[in-house]
């Protein structure tokens, strides 16, 4: 049964496979909605057989629940030997599920939203490569199988963003969508880096690449903070800053919105975005052996969750918005990973994907509508016009606002009381972020879909999406709201399901771990009453100051001041990197690696020696006159030589 877990990861390169090599022929002659159901098939099927597989792993005792399942030998030279290995157990399973079933919902809202563009069946080659990577990301039972997958996305990453590469993209230094994927790239090999750094670390430490082999010498080689394992970890968390958009490598986020929507969507919700939380996930044991590692993660994850809230309250791009709402609750997740709540962090990743997946798709629904317009300052009075994207769209702001009884109120608030349980001042900061989240999400949904259209009703005629992306976004927003009744907790009288569904998987890291979260039903009950209030309160202060008294905005611009334009701005971090880090290395490039390494050193050692042979060549071709008389001569004085050296010797 378990081999089934093959067929998974096949059936996207399957995709990849049809349409990548004969997409164009089958676009041309069958039409671009059978290049799209190829795509999204693909990915349905896997979606199916992951559902299969976790309905036989709910039959297995809670402690039988994980399996390796050896594909092939991949490696073997010297003491490195690796397999391509999947391991399947209860986080990978929820990790399949997630990526499998978002994925196959964008791909079909994409059938609609990607009509009549003339690149259909390489968008679709590109998603389903996107998946096909990520599967063999979350599967793999080694860190190399994980890094082939951690690279896979970033290259997919790079392909999808700059997909309409001959648009414009306005960014510091960026003016083609093209741009802005290669840096996403390029801001993404630094973490990448260190993260080659932390493997070969392990390699080193512990001569395999294998999770447990890895983790179970950890447990017994290593005290808690010992440097080897806290270095491992840290470097391992800067690979996942860039993957997972934190700070200080969080800036190739926000113009990924040069790609389609349904990659925003991809990206965000269910894919790349998730990978450094999942590999913090997976890595636990070595966490949990590392309280220097953790509280970094957790410091980094609150301030870069209350940093990116910041930016996203003055964001005039619906994408924009979404975007660094997207780094803000990566941060969340973090921070949960930082103080040993790996189930939670997990738990929120699950529901964010719905309602993340969800806002993304809904933006794209508006900007189809509205003919590419993505200015807010440009919409307004859709409510009435697209009625079914209004609904949906509402569903997932009041999930991201932490509203009961919908799926975000429970996995934020349990990352909440977790991190009230370690530090008072995470949670502050975990709070505040809430409020700026439900303001800034509803301020988007006010502008958007209430009041009168700031556009030209009379030449856009505004309706509201085809079935194809109409589906998916009703079914994200029923899990909107019911995705996160599987882990209610105790305190509301849930059994926690979800958190016990993964007890096994972080049983080893937990017991390595003080453990901290000791928590009265009393303190849970007015912690959440907090959280919601505050919820409430943002939604409510945006509802006044965007659409009963407009006026009151303007107060609050006035009121910021210059850190208004400073968070509009994005604190300028970009062009502090462009003007500290940037520049000053296309400088030396230029001037030293290029003129003076480049084209004296290596070009003129290579040019050199084809001048010097040349030279030899030019002097030796005299001899050859091609007068035979030439020849006879030169064999007689040769021959005279030669004797004459035998007479005297």
């Amino acid at each position: 049964m378990q081999n089934l877990i093959v067929y998974v990861v096949a059936f996207p390169i399957i995709g990849v496979l049809i349409n990548g090599l004969f997409g164009s022929l089958i676009q041309k002659k069958l039409g671009e909605k059978v290049v799209g159901v190829i795509g999204s098939a693909t990915i349905g099927l896997s979606f199916l057989t992951a559902i299969f597989i976790l309905v036989n792993m709910l039959g297995e005792p809670a402690d039988a629940r994980s399996h390796v399942v050896d594909v092939y030998k991949w490696i073997a030279a010297g003491n490195l030997a690796v397999s391509v290995s999947y391991l399947i157990d209860p986080l990978s399973i929820v990790m399949l599920l997630i990526v499998t079933g978002v994925s196959f919902f964008i791909h079909i809202y994409s059938i609609g939203y990607m009509h009549g563009d003339r690149g259909v069946f390489r968008f679709f080659t590109y998603l389903n490569l996107f998946v096909f990577a990520m599967l063999n990301l979350i599967l793999a039972d080694n860190y190399l199988l994980m890094f082939l997958g951690w690279e896979g996305v970033g290259l997919c990453s790079y392909l999808l963003i700059g997909f309409w590469y001959d648009r414009k993209f306005e960014g510091v230094n960026i003016k083609w969508t093209g741009d802005a994927g290669m840096k996403a790239f390029i801001v993404n090999r630094i973490g990448d880096f260190a993260f080659l750094i932390g493997m070969f670390l392990i390699f080193t430490n512990f001569g395999t690449f294998n999770y447990d082999t890895i983790f179970q010498g950890a447990a017994s080689r290593f005290a808690t903070g010992d440097a080897t394992v806290t270095w491992i970890a840290i470097l391992f968390f800067i690979g996942a800053t860039g993957k997972s958009a934190q700070i200080p490598l969080y800036i190739w986020l926000p113009d990924a919105m040069a790609g389609p929507t349904p990659v925003s969507a991809l990206i965000h919700a269910a894919t790349m975005v998730t990978a450094g939380v999942y590999m913090i996930a997976r890595s636990a044991v070595l966490y949990a052996l590392a309280p220097t590692a953790m509280l970094i993660v957790a410091i980094v994850g609150a301030v870069t969750a209350i940093y990116a809230a910041s930016m996203g309250l003055v964001q005039n791009d619906i994408k924009k918005v979404l975007a660094y709402s997207t780094i803000s609750q990566l941060g969340y997740m973090f921070l949960a990973m930082g103080v040993g709540a790996f189930g939670a962090g997990i738990f929120h990743l699950m529901t964010h994907a719905f309602f993340k997946a969800l806002l993304f798709l809904g933006a794209g629904a508006i900007i189809h509508a509205l003919h590419e317009n993505q200015d807010l300052r440009n919409m307004g009075g859709l409510k009435k016009l697209m009625p079914g994207t209004y609904k949906t769209f509402l569903l997932a702001s009041l999930a991201i606002s932490g509203i009961p009884p919908l799926a975000g109120f429970f996995s934020k608030d349990e990352i909440l009381a977790h991190a009230y349980a370690s530090s008072f001042l995470l949670w502050l900061i975990g709070a505040i972020t809430a409020f700026l989240t439900a303001f800034y999400i509803f301020r988007l949904f006010i502008m958007a879909f209430e009041g009168k259209p700031r556009f030209d009703v009379h030449h856009i005629h505004v309706h509201d999406a085809p079935k194809t992306m109409l589906i998916p976004l009703w079914v994200l927003g029923i899990l909107s709201v019911v995705g996160g009744w599987i882990g209610i907790p105790a305190a509301l009288g849930g059994g926690e399901t979800f958190d016990k569904f993964l007890e096994p998987v972080f049983a080893n890291a937990e017991a390595k771990m003080p453990s901290l979260f000791f928590l009265e039903h009393s303190t849970e009950y007015i912690l959440m009453t907090i959280s919601v209030l505050l919820g409430i309160g943002g939604i409510y202060l945006a509802y006044v100051a965007y659409l009963k008294r407009p006026e009151l905005s303007a107060k609050l611009k006035k009121a910021a001041g210059d850190f208004y334009e400073i968070m509009l701005n994005k604190y300028y971090i970009d062009e502090i990197y462009q003007a500290i880090i940037v520049k000053p290395m296309l400088y030396v490039s230029d001037r030293y690696l290029w003129r003076g390494v480049d084209e004296i050193l290596i070009d003129g050692s290579v040019n050199g020696t084809g001048k010097t042979v040349r030279f030899f060549g030019r002097a030796l071709r005299k001899i050859q006159t091609g007068f035979v008389q030439n020849y006879a001569l030169a064999f007689v004085i040769g021959i005279i030589f030669v004797v004459g050296y035998l007479i005297l010797k």
